[in-house]
Parts: C-alpha cells; sequence; structure tokens
C-alpha cells in the first residue's frame, strides 16, 4: 500500500523536472514556418527560412552587376526582445552592397524573439553570404561571451577612428584586391594588348561597343577577366623584389574609400639601321612614371610623365626633321612631341599624358585630360587615330540599351612658321560625336561627325559646338562660309561567327553629288574607305590573331582652303598618318603563349607625293598642310597621282612579358622597309631600310614606324 501511496509523489516530480528542463533551454527565433517544429530543428528551420527571404528578395545593385563583381558580404545582427531584426555591423566593398542588405532586412517579418527559460531575450547572429548569392549559407550564432568581445572590439575602433590624434597611425593599406581592372581607368592604346581581348569583347550576343577607344576596364572586364588572365602568368617569387619585378605594382594601397598604384615605366631600345652611316646604333632611353587610382567608386584617375632620348632610324629621323615647327626645335618625334636636341643628333623629347575620369550616374563617363583617343576597330583609322601627339580633350560617354554616344572636343595647335604669331602656336579646335548603335546581335553600325575651328576674331573655344546632340554641319554654315571644316563618317561591323568578324569606315570630308556621279574625278570627291576582317583562333590555333585590312583617302582629304582648319596636329595628321592620296593593302599576325608573344605586319602601299613643295599648280593631294587652291587639276583626280611611290613595310616581333601587371616587355624586332618612288626629290627618294631593335618596353601607347 505504501508503494501504491508513493506513485503521485513520482509522478509530480518527473513532471516537475520536465517543465524545469523545457524553461531552462533556449529556445531561437521563430518564423511562422516554423512553429511545429520540434526543438531539434528549430536552428535549421531559422536558418532555411531566413536565408530564403534574403536570396529572393536580394537585388545586385547594377553598379555592382556591372563591374562583375565576385567578393563575401559579412552581416552581423540581432533579433531583439520583441523579435524584430536590427544590424550590428556590415563589411561590404561597394556602398550599394549594404543599402540593399538594409532594404532586405527592413522588409522582414517581426519573429516570435528567442527565449531562455521562457523569458524573451535578443541573440545575434553572424551571416556570411557571397556575391554572387547562393543558398548554401549557414547563420551562426553568436556566443554570450563572443558578444561582449565583439561590443569591445568595436568600441575600441570607434574610439580610434574618433580620437583626431591617431588619424596618421590609422591610415594603413588593406587587402590589394586589384580595383583598377573594375575601374573607370582607360585601357592604355596598345594594339597587343587590345588583341588579347578583341574575341571575348566581340562574341554574338554581347551589348558591347568596341569602336570608341580606349575602353574602360569596366566596359571589358565583365566579359573578359582581366585579374584571372593576369594570375595564370604570376610566377612564384617568394622575395619582395622578384614579385615587384615579375608580378606586381611597385606601390600599391588600397583602403575601403581609395586607392593607388605607382609605377615605373621603361622604353629602352638600342639597334642597328643599316642604312645609317654617320652612326653605330640607334637608340631609345625613355623613363616613365606612372600613378593611377581610385577616390570612391565613381572617381579614378591615371597620370604617366615620360622623359626620353633618342635617335632612330634615318628615315624615321628625316620625317621627325620634316614636321619640326617654328621657333629652332630641330624635330617632331611622331606621335610624341616636339624634341629638342640631344647631345650627337639625338633628340630630348618629354611628355605628359593624364586624365581624371568621373562617373556621376550609371550611363555616364565624363573625361577631362590630355593624351589620344581612337575611333573604329582596325589598325588604322580614317576618323580619328592615336597617330598624332598628345592634345587636352573632353570627353563624354554615355551608354544605353544598344547605343554609345561618345563626343569629345579638343584643342589643338598648328605649329608651322607660316601660322605663328608672336612666338606662340596658333590654336584651333574639334568637336565630334561617335554614335554606336548595335542593330542586331551580329551588325553593328557606327555614325561620325566632326567639325573643326580656329580662334578667329577671338572666338575662342565656340560654345555653338558644346550641345552633344547637334548636327556640326549645320552649325558651321550658321558661323559662315569660313567659320569650320566639317567631316562626317560611317562605320560598320558584322560577327560572322565568335571568332571572325568585318569592320570598315566609309569617310566624306565633302561631298558633291554631281561629282561623284558624274564619273570625271572631281577633286571635289574627298573621300576614304576602308576594310578589314579579325580572325580569332585561326585555323583552329588557341591563340592565334589574324587581321587584313585594305584603307584608301583620295587627294585632298583633310585638307582646307583655309590651311589651319585641315585635320591635324602639330604638323601630324588626326587621321591616317600617311594624310591623303593613298591606298594600303596589311596583314597582321599575332601569337600568344603563355608570357611568350610574337607578331608579324605587312604593308604595301601606293602614295602620291608632291614633286616640290611649294608653288601654285603643284599640290598633288598628299600634304594634309597644303591648300586646296594649289591642286594642278579639276578633274580626273587619281589615288597615287603626282609622284607615285610604291612603299612597302614589314616589321616581326618576339617578346617576353616581363610584368603581367604592368606590361612590361623584353623584346627583339627587325623592320624591312622599301620606299621607291617615280623621282627622286629632296623631301621623297628611293631608300631602303633594314632596322634591328631589342629593347625593354613597358607597353602603353602604340608606336608607329610605318610611314
Amino acid at each position: 500500500m505504501k508503494y501504491i501511496l508513493l506513485l503521485p509523489f513520482i509522478f509530480l516530480s518527473f513532471q516537475l523536472t520536465a517543465q524545469d528542463t523545457s524553461l531552462s533551454s533556449e529556445v531561437y527565433p521563430e518564423f511562422e514556418e516554423c512553429e511545429n517544429v520540434d526543438y531539434n530543428d528549430q536552428a535549421a528551420c531559422f536558418n532555411r527560412n531566413l536565408v530564403s527571404f534574403i536570396t529572393e528578395s536580394f537585388q545586385l545593385p547594377e553598379v555592382v552587376k556591372s563591374e562583375n563583381y565576385k567578393g563575401l558580404l559579412t552581416i552581423i545582427f540581432e533579433v531583439d526582445e520583441e523579435g524584430r531584426f536590427q544590424i550590428i555591423y556590415m563589411d561590404a566593398a561597394y556602398d550599394e552592397l549594404k543599402d540593399e542588405i538594409r532594404r532586405v532586412f527592413e522588409e522582414l517579418p517581426v519573429l516570435k524573439p528567442a527565449t531562455y527559460n521562457g523569458r524573451p531575450i535578443h541573440m545575434q547572429f553572424k551571416l556570411p553570404l557571397r556575391i554572387p548569392l547562393n543558398s548554401n549559407v549557414v547563420v551562426q550564432e553568436i556566443d554570450e561571451e563572443d558578444e561582449i568581445e565583439l561590443k569591445t572590439e568595436v568600441e575600441q575602433a570607434e574610439s580610434l577612428t574618433d580620437n583626431p590624434l591617431t588619424e596618421y597611425e590609422n591610415i594603413k593599406s588593406g587587402e590589394f584586391t586589384s580595383p583598377e581592372y573594375t575601374s573607370q581607368i582607360n585601357i592604355p592604346l596598345s594594339h597587343e594588348f587590345y588583341s588579347r581581348f578583341d574575341a571575348d569583347f566581340n562574341r554574338i550576343g554581347t551589348n558591347t561597343h568596341s569602336a570608341s577607344k580606349p575602353l574602360m576596364f569596366n566596359e571589358v572586364n565583365r566579359y573578359y577577366d582581366f585579374e584571372a588572365h593576369r594570375d595564370a602568368l604570376l610566377q612564384n617569387r617568394s622575395t619582395w623584389a622578384g614579385r615587384k619585378l615579375w608580378n606586381e605594382h611597385l606601390v600599391r594601397f588600397q583602403t575601403d574609400d581609395y586607392w593607388f598604384t605607382l609605377d615605373p615605366g621603361f622604353d629602352l631600345q638600342i639597334g642597328k639601321d643599316f642604312e645609317q652611316t654617320s652612326h653605330d646604333f640607334t637608340y631609345n632611353n625613355g623613363r616613365e612614371f606612372i600613378v593611377q587610382g581610385g577616390l570612391g567608386k565613381k572617381f579614378n584617375f591615371y597620370s604617366v610623365i615620360y622623359e626620353s632620348q633618342g635617335r632612330f632610324a634615318e628615315y624615321y629621323n628625316r620625317y621627325a626633321e620634316s614636321i619640326r615647327p617654328a621657333g629652332g626645335d630641330p624635330a617632331i618625334v611622331p606621335g610624341r612631341g616636339i624634341a629638342k636636341t640631344f647631345m650627337d643628333e639625338g633628340y630630348d623629347y618629354p611628355v605628359a599624358e593624364g586624365y581624371l575620369s568621373f562617373t556621376p550616374a550609371e550611363f555616364i563617363n565624363i573625361q577631362f585630360g590630355h593624351g589620344n583617343n581612337f575611333i573604329g576597330d582596325g589598325y588604322r583609322s580614317l576618323l580619328l587615330s592615336d597617330n598624332p601627339s598628345p592634345y587636352p580633350y573632353l570627353k563624354l560617354n554615355t551608354s544605353f540599351w544598344k547605343i554609345k554616344y561618345t563626343n569629345t572636343w579638343m584643342s589643338l595647335r598648328d605649329v608651322r612658321p607660316a601660322v605663328v604669331n608672336s612666338g606662340s602656336f596658333r590654336t584651333k579646335y574639334i568637336a565630334n560625336h561617335y554614335l554606336s548603335w548595335n542593330v542586331t546581335k551580329r551588325l553593328n553600325l557606327g555614325f561620325f561627325e566632326s567639325v573643326m575651328w580656329e580662334n578667329d576674331n577671338d572666338r575662342g573655344f565656340d560654345l555653338n559646338y558644346l550641345n552633344p546632340v547637334i548636327f556640326y554641319r549645320a552649325i558651321e554654315f550658321a558661323t559662315g562660309a569660313d567659320g569650320g571644316n566639317a567631316i562626317i563618317g560611317l562605320t560598320g561591323k558584322y560577327k560572322f561567327s565568335d571568332r571572325a568578324y568585318t569592320y570598315g569606315q566609309w569617310l566624306i570630308d565633302e561631298f558633291s553629288s554631281g561629282d561623284v556621279f558624274g564619273g570625271e574625278g572631281s577633286w571635289k570627291n574627298k573621300l576614304g574607305f576602308q576594310l578589314g576582317l579579325k580572325y580569332f583562333d585561326a585555323f583552329n590555333v588557341e591563340n592565334l590573331y589574324l587581321q587584313v585590312e585594305y584603307n584608301q583617302v583620295r587627294p585632298y582629304t583633310f585638307s582646307h582652303n583655309s590651311i589651319t582648319l585641315n585635320y591635324g596636329h602639330n604638323n601630324q595628321s588626326m587621321a591616317h598618318l600617311w594624310g591623303a592620296n593613298f591606298r594600303e593593302f596589311i596583314g597582321i599576325a599575332r601569337y600568344k603563349r603563355d608570357r611568350w608573344y610574337g607578331s608579324t605586319k605587312i604593308i604595301y602601299g601606293k602614295r602620291g607625293f608632291d614633286f616640290t613643295d611649294f608653288g601654285s599648280k603643284s599640290n598633288y593631294g598628299q600634304n594634309i598642310y597644303r591648300t586646296e587652291e594649289d591642286r594642278p587639276m579639276e578633274t580626273g583626280v587619281e589615288i597615287g597621282q603626282g609622284n607615285t611611290t610604291n612603299s612597302f613595310y614589314t616589321e616581326l616581333e618576339a617578346g617576353y612579358i616581363v610584368n603581367p601587371t604592368t606590361n612590361l616587355k623584353l623584346f627583339a624586332s627587325f623592320i624591312y622597309r622599301d620606299f621607291n618612288p617615280q623621282t627622286n626629290t629632296p623631301a621623297n627618294f628611293e631608300n631602303s631600310t633594314a632596322w634591328i631593335n631589342f629593347g625593354l618596353r613597358t607597353d602603353i601607347f602604340n608606336w608607329y614606324f610605318d610611314y
């Protein structure tokens, strides 16, 4: 009987023990979907519902999407005693990512709060999110002792940040993530470098625009992963000097808010021109200082200073001296700038380039700088080339829908003795716009218009041409018969496959329909034409790049009866380096394997020079700096007229990429040039050149030796 009386006490004791166990247990915050879930599955249910809500609600910001960002976003948050989500801390590379996470957390529902012994409590969690998002994310609970440690670290960091006496010590670089590849920094104009990503950037179905150059890294990085391709070339170097020489920038610094890099550059060449008898060798001693960086996500900068001395092959020296400026300086090094005498018949030619790049909105980029621009998909451009010396410019790139619209305003110089006034060079201006339209996923069309005017009547920069969406031809007429010189053009590109596309340009400097269709070869038919083809991984050979191109420009194109309104700068053409009155065939082959590369270039041309540079009726239309009024004929004008010259040029180059981050190359080249005019004159006479070169060069601009 006594054992029967014990049963109620045993049962009551069991009930109290069970109740006490339940009360002393910690219970997770509870989504509505987890209401009937077993205790052991509460954490998994909380994790599953939270991650599901975030992945479904999260929208990747456009700026992050456009830059193809991949990285980790860390969130520390809590669910408070009332069941509301509160963000404590976030670590993300973009402010836009933080803003989007805040928006998502504000939309989370109020939960049944976590409890301990039946009493509501707050509970903290750590959530690492990898961008792009995936559902394999585990929410990590933060223990109470870790909460205290975390709070202490945050308070210490805030106190250090707020203390002005520790500002200097707190300026430290974090991990360098190669931000230039996702920035609005321009990809330097190098034909070899652009050929590496040309195929990926022009695949069928991409909505890209490749003609308006230089392109920016963030435009291309979505289609060609610069960092991955560079990393594939990195060497295992353990020493600081080894890493800097073979793999990295010399100085690199990055925080959450800004970054910059500093690098030396080189253009060291030594060679032999076998035509040259007065000197034993040719050389170029170029040193460069390169700085680039970004302030925030919308502002970037780039600057390079060149200090160079050199003496080149004899034909190249003759051309450099033939375009020398007023004032006594001996030459203008083509594509570089005005040169002074250096030692024994060498040239000293300092150059500076740079720009500021600002992206105020997703669709717009503004650049103000000093450098070169290029329009076209070919080796040459008949519209705007990087052939002349650098010049000041303001550029506006607008991209939306299937369109990229480029406006460029430039300040140029006429440096000839005949136009120099009071010792200063004559100033003139160019405004152009180029609209690229992807008509289909294979076909692209481009529309180009340019106008040049000079600073006559203290006109200065004419505000009429500042409007980015106006037709310049109409403005030219409105400002007077000789108010400007307008040029229009059409470009096209058609993609046959992911491995081949054809491209072309059609230039109209002056168009008279009666003369064009009259068939009499009028001098007014100032036209140019280009047609080319590119073939990638040719004949199934990986990284074999082939290109063929044909160019022709009729006589008197790019010139003007007001000779300061020619399409030139510093005695060089703003388009094709041969000026006008020519046709040429170009063949280029490039091959790259790991850090090794090689290229072959063959150019054959027919050109028409003047027999003399002065006198009436002696201008046959090659020299864009001569007036059209000296033409010897009205009709019967044809390409190659005058002192007809056959020109052959071939260039072979092989090299090794020393540092893929800075594009530093060790190379050897061989040039053969044969120049054969109909009549020998002091300016143009029969000659052949064999020129070998060895060098170490940071490849950030194009050298053109094919004059």
